[in-house]
């Protein structure tokens, strides 16, 4: 992710990326098609979201009770659905929120859509997985869609979920995040571990420019 971002830095590849965001894109997996809107962070740019969707399609998760956090697109939430979970989908970006209400009805998928920063509106919902894949950049975002990227100068992102994420955690709820290389990893655990959250290798996946890993994210005190 970092040569990609320092190769949109040039003007002419900048100019083509604003041109082609300009305008709501497809971005499909399997037979499941989302249109996204310029102001949601596309998959199309990072290699995050087909690692996720791979990993989840591996999974059993019907009847299952699954919470997309920070879903963006929500096309994650739309495939656990078609796997017969109850799906979740949170974000704090209402523009999103009303893509995905449509897309799920183009798709003929049930997903309960939620504005939420974070856990903020969450309530009381027994989970049986969480999926985050986090804004991770250390700056401060200028709009909401910048806050698909940076977490805030000083990772309060971060400090957030991890002082909210306790609540939701039990022997059956499994936790999954997608990060990457590209991050400051030692940074991220450090405030994890203050919350007693620890960081559990479940899959490393390397491409061309970046390797991207997904952590099972459990309390520390457990056994």
């Amino acid at each position: 992710m970092r040569l990609f971002l320092k190769k949109i830095s040039h003007p002419f590849l900048k100019f083509g990326l604003q041109f082609y965001y300009s305008k709501p894109r497809d971005y499909c997996y399997q037979d499941i098609s989302v249109k996204i809107h310029p102001d949601v962070f596309p998959p199309q740019m990072t290699f995050s979201t087909k690692i996720l969707l791979d990993f989840i399609n591996e999974m059993n998760l019907e009847n299952k009770t699954v919470l997309e956090l920070g879903c963006g697109s929500g096309i994650i939430s739309l495939l656990a659905a078609k796997k017969k979970a109850f799906a979740i989908a949170s974000d704090i970006n209402k523009t999103a929120l009303n893509y995905l209400e449509n897309n799920a009805l183009k798709n003929k998928l049930q997903v309960q859509v939620v504005y939420s920063d974070l856990f903020d509106e969450i309530g009381n919902q027994e989970l049986d997985y969480i999926i985050i894949n986090p804004p991770y950049y250390p700056k401060k975002p200028k709009n909401i869609k910048e806050q698909a990227w940076f977490c805030g100068e000083n990772f309060e992102y971060f400090d957030k979920l991890f002082s909210q994420l306790p609540k939701y955690l039990s022997n059956e709820t499994q936790c999954y995040m997608i990060l990457s290389q590209d991050c400051d990893l030692e940074k991220i655990k450090t405030i994890a571990r203050k919350n007693e959250m620890a960081f559990e290798l479940v899959l490393e996946k390397k491409d061309l420019v970046e390797t991207n890993y997904i952590f099972k994210v459990r309390n520390d005190t457990w056994p």
